[in-house]
């Protein structure tokens, strides 16, 4: 049977109801007590509109209150929350409303347009349409069944469509255990929220928020500006960061220094810079690298505080509820990163094929490449060996590839990553044309309509052919040797 807990915003309502759970940037708050009210309301409007037990529901929109709210509402519901990126171009939605059996999506107002202009043959309704409906009386949820799903994220495979990370209750639970246990919980603590809630960095922090009793301090999206002020003005403690938001705040800090209150700068999406870091730890700036992945509820190996500048480039030890371990090393001792944890996602939505590949025994094989020191400290070599981490978003080549070699008078493509200053990396694509008529221009113009602009190559280079081993495997990694 699964475990049983209290359903954890009530819970804290109950606890703390008039601590601050969110605060935003113009000063406004709403207490736990009062999230809980608004997000029981709103729970009950749904309801009107047939949402209940395992009703999947997109969520589509960017960092808002409202966002917060419609979130604790499903969970009241025990409805299962997809969270769509609010970047991705009708192809891509289309396909995870489908595999993920959708059956309405909740969007901010803002983005309400966007979305209703896709035609998608199922209910949209903006938060605002959700506050004018009328309460029913349904019975809400008092407790968490922890092996129930609650969310879906989807994550780009190296080959294939995207999959469905399902996240329990417990996922998320275990993961803000494990982080509490290595980071601590101080009775000052604010977290400052800037990553996106559609990602599971940024919808770990909600959790991590009702299970703390923890102030949120909410960011619509990254502006260094916006952050600097939060970290020196308003008492934020904690703030997870990717590394050009890291680089950005750096330059910005110039010859000044962050409150000694401020205690931790969280770093995901992808190894770090080297200079980087040290010009971090120059400046007394307390950055703890992480490594996780939305398989894994967010972080599952993370620098510990007394660590951090000892073990300068490592992403850590596994945090207290799981195991890591690397497989099928080399004489340097590079192998796969493979983990085990509660926190550890149980499958992919309807895809048995894939879990059954990606999980076995309970270990979970990331594709990534790491090495642990004589400590047992990781150092994370390569995340997946194909990937692209562009301003801390995943881009996978073989998505890339896919879309232009649909494009009439393209033969071959093959799309590999490029340093970039700002990014850290940017996506890069060499064609073979089967028609020599056809132009770079050409080429962006076809991308931009069927990815996301952020996974659009920044760069086209023509070529005769493209590097293949006796397999006629594509080799990504002789890719940059082209451009030479």
């Amino acid at each position: 049977m699964s475990e049983i807990i209290p359903h954890w915003l009530t819970k804290q309502a109950s606890l703390s109801p008039n601590d601050t759970a969110l605060e935003l940037e113009d000063g406004s708050c709403l207490t736990f007590n009062d999230l809980m009210q608004k997000s029981q309301s709103f729970a009950k409007k749904l309801a009107s509109q047939g949402v209940d037990k395992g009703t999947k529901v997109g969520l589509f929109s960017n960092n808002c209150t409202e966002m917060v709210i419609a979130i604790h509402a499903l969970s009241y519901l025990g409805a299962v929350g997809v969270f769509f990126n609010i970047r991705l171009t009708e192809k891509e939605l289309s396909f995870q409303i489908k595999d993920a059996d959708v059956s309405s999506i909740l969007a901010a107002d803002g983005l309400a347009n966007q979305i209703n202009n896709m035609n998608f043959s199922l209910q949209i309704l903006s938060f605002a349409d959700v506050c004018k409906l009328k309460e029913v009386n349904v019975p809400l949820a008092t407790e968490i069944a922890l092996d129930d799903a609650f969310t879906i994220m989807y994550t780009s495979g190296t080959t294939g469509n995207p999959k469905g990370v399902v996240h329990t209750y417990g996922n998320h639970w275990w993961s803000a255990t494990g982080s509490a246990l290595n980071i601590g919980i101080h009775s000052n603590d604010k977290w400052l929220a800037v990553l996106p809630l559609f990602h599971i960095g940024g919808l770990s922090l909600l959790l991590k928020s009702v299970i703390y009793g923890m102030p949120i301090y909410l960011l619509e999206k990254f502006d260094e500006q916006k952050v600097h002020h939060a970290i020196m003005n308003c008492q934020v403690t904690i703030a997870s960061v990717v590394t050009v938001m890291l680089h950005r705040l750096i330059d910005l800090l110039g010859e000044e220094d962050y409150p000694k209150s401020f205690r931790c700068m969280l770093l995901g999406g992808g190894p770090a810079p080297k200079g980087l870091l040290e010009k971090s730890k120059d400046k007394r700036v307390p950055v703890f690298q992480s490594y996780g992945m939305t398989e894994t509820s967010s972080q599952i190996v993370t620098l510990s505080p007394k660590d951090a500048l000892r073990k300068l480039g490592s992403a850590g030890k596994s945090l207290f509820p799981a195991q890591l371990k690397i497989i099928d090393a080399n004489d340097e001792g590079i192998g796969e990163i493979v983990v085990k944890g509660p926190m550890v996602t149980k499958g992919y939505y309807k895809n048995k094929q894939a879990t059954a590949k990606s999980i076995q025994e309970g270990w979970l094989s990331t594709g990534d490449l790491g090495k642990l020191d004589e400590e047992g400290f990781l150092y994370v070599v390569d995340r997946r060996k194909d990937l692209i981490i562009s301003g801390g978003e995943n881009i996978y080549p073989s998505e890339i590839e896919s879309v232009l070699s649909s494009m009439v008078g393209v033969k071959e493509v093959g799309v590999t990553g490029l340093e970039d200053l700002k990014w850290g990396e940017v996506p890069i694509a060499f064609i073979v044309l089967d028609d020599a008529s056809v132009t770079e221009v050409e080429v962006l113009q076809y991308a931009s309509k069927n990815l996301a602009k952020y996974k659009v190559p920044k760069k086209i280079n023509f070529e005769a052919e493209l590097p293949r081993n006796a397999s006629n495997k594509l080799l990504r990694n002789k890719l940059r040797e082209l451009m030479q």
